[in-house]
């Protein structure tokens, strides 16, 4: 051991490791760092605006804009898509706002609130399950923003498109899978978003302070500009819905489960930003009111878009803006109609940019921070998402057969089964209750260390809200199967949600847990500035005597002064 101390790579392991408080323990050292720990009052500086700002900004987004027009496709109309999209959205911000707070008010992120359910290690899996999706997707949403930059570069220079025996770039890589206008686009956006990587979370909220500006007036503006064009609104506003009776009410539950599918990330990810909130209010009128407002909005403006460009191209509606916007480009109608591509592309990009910082690469740098903390901060994981993103070839995933985007968004709902069993373990089974202190203690006392560090009965009912959707997964990937598994995984969030918090809160009732309150007790005011890690058990102390024990062997009851800080 002394040996490898004094190695070259214990050495550089030193050196790379990041600063952290004194006195920590080898296992603190791999629970906490400046990052995981509570965020002191310097750094909680999102108010209630900055979230209106965020969730405006995040919905001006592609995914957004095309998902009504999968609705209309499948059969809608368009008032009955739009009630999908208002109804999910709906339901999709009260299950952030549920995640929400625990952030905001423990100021803790996703990674240490899971430890409290699924214990010290067994928190882990959750961290790394999420943590891999968020490099993925950050490779798939910055290929769609590489396609923004293209036409922005194409709407300057007409040239900038793939030869296709008309003009344009020849193709420098003809085995890659790709062609070297995209690659180059890609590549342009990608370096272009990691200057972003490098600010704090507490201050990113600028970037959506202005993308809040900016990306909707762009929308609008694009809107106007295809109703004009087409003289109208166009015919899909016209146009009745294709189904009836109960086919008509499966289509428009499979509506709204993939507006709430389209969240299953960001219900999870919404306590790694809810912590930086400077009182839990800030996060919750503003987030519940914000999120279906803003993407119903957006998701109008694509419908109507959409509708407009089957009058203005003829054909079948354009549901892909971003196709839509190089039809305008092919067109050739000069220099003022290439200026507005220019612009809505540049929004668009904007967009995507805000999109991943929100979506993918915070969480993947508060899930490595979780996953290495003695190396790793929440700015070296974003960058370690990035690097991911490029070298996995995100064109290969898109282009595969098999509707890879469809397989990403069907894989998301599996963290229902881990939001069920986070939301029941805070608000049914603790009623509120966290030792903060003790989420970053590997002692085998500590309430949260359970068996080995796992917590068993966390485990069983996710697994339990995994199997209730397995089966119709298989069908959403294209296997053939039954149509009562199919209808299951229609309802695919509320039934892993469901079945893992039932699991959960059963589990806990038959084998009571420790750290939890006969009554709704949520002490995160009692949070200090000079929070850290190295507090003794012995130093931790409540003001409450309704604090039960763990194993059903009877309540723990600590006296103490409220006026001692955690």
């Amino acid at each position: 051991m002394e040996k490898f101390k004094r190695s070259k790579v214990a050495h550089w392991a030193n050196k790379l490791a990041v600063e952290n408080d004194q006195n920590l323990t080898t296992v603190q050292l791999m629970l906490y760092n400046h990052d995981l720990k509570p965020v002191e009052c310097e750094r909680r500086q999102w108010g209630a605006w900055n979230f209106v700002g965020f969730w405006i900004a995040d919905s001006f987004n592609i995914n957004t804009w095309m998902i009504s027009g999968s609705n209309i496709a499948d059969g809608l109309s368009w008032w009955q898509s739009w009630i999908c999209v208002w109804l999910g959205y709906s339901i999709a911000a009260c299950f952030v706002c549920l995640t929400g707070r625990i952030g905001a008010t423990y100021h803790i992120s996703f990674p240490v609130v899971s430890r409290s359910s699924f214990g010290i290690w067994g928190a882990l899996w959750p961290v790394f399950n999420r943590a891999a999706m968020a490099c993925i997707w950050y490779g798939v949403q910055g290929w769609i923003g590489g396609t923004c930059v293209y036409l922005m570069i194409r709407s300057i220079w007409n040239d900038w498109r793939d030869d296709a025996g008309d003009g344009g770039i020849k193709n420098g890589i003809p085995n890659s899978g790709t062609n070297t206008v995209a690659f180059v686009s890609f590549f342009l956006f990608w370096a272009g978003s990691l200057p972003a990587l490098w600010f704090p979370v507490h201050k990113i909220r600028h970037l959506f302070t202005v993308k809040a500006f900016f990306v909707p007036a762009a929308g609008i503006a694009f809107f106007i500009w295809a109703i004009v064009r087409a003289k109208g609104i166009g015919p899909i506003v016209h146009q009745p819905g294709k189904t009836h009776g109960s086919a008509l009410a499966w289509l428009m539950i499979k509506g709204i489960m993939s507006a709430i599918a389209n969240f299953a990330t960001l219900i999870a990810n919404d306590p790694d930003f809810a912590r930086f909130a400077r009182k839990p209010s800030d996060a919750f009128l503003p987030q519940l009111i914000t999120i279906p407002v803003g993407f119903a909005i957006t998701s109008f403006i694509g419908i109507i878009v959409s509708s407009s460009s089957t009058v203005i191209f003829g054909g079948p509606p354009i549901w892909d803006p971003l196709d839509l916007l190089e039809s305008f480009l092919n067109e050739n109608g000069g220099s003022a109609q290439r200026f507005g591509v220019f612009l809505i592309a540049a929004a668009f990009t904007l967009a995507q940019l805000g999109t991943n910082i929100a979506a993918n690469s915070v969480s993947a740098g508060t899930d490595m921070t979780a996953l290495a903390p003695r190396w790793l901060t929440i700015r070296r994981g974003s960058y370690v998402c990035a690097l991911v993103g490029l070298v996995m070839c995100p064109w290969h995933l898109l282009s595969s057969s098999n509707n890879f985007t469809t397989y990403l968004s069907a894989y998301s709902v599996f963290l229902s089964s881990i939001a069920g069993v986070m939301i029941c373990d805070y608000y049914v089974v603790r009623k509120g209750y966290l030792q903060v202190h003790d989420l970053y203690s590997g002692k085998k006392t500590a309430p949260y260390y359970f068996t080995f560090g796992f917590h068993w009965r966390a485990y069983a009912a996710y697994i339990a809200g995994i199997a209730i959707n397995v089966v119709g997964f298989a069908g959403a990937i294209g296997r053939e199967v039954p149509v009562a598994a199919q209808h299951i995984y229609d309802l695919n969030y509320f039934c892993g949600f469901g079945v893992a918090a039932v699991m959960y809160w059963s589990l806990c009732k038959v084998s009571p847990i420790p750290a939890t309150s006969d009554t709704w007790l949520e002490v995160g005011d009692l949070i200090s500035d000079d929070f850290n890690a190295h507090v003794s058990d012995e130093e931790e102390r409540y003001d409450e005597e309704a604090v039960a024990g763990g194993s059903g062997k009877g309540p723990l009851k600590r006296v103490v002064s409220s006026e001692d800080k955690i």
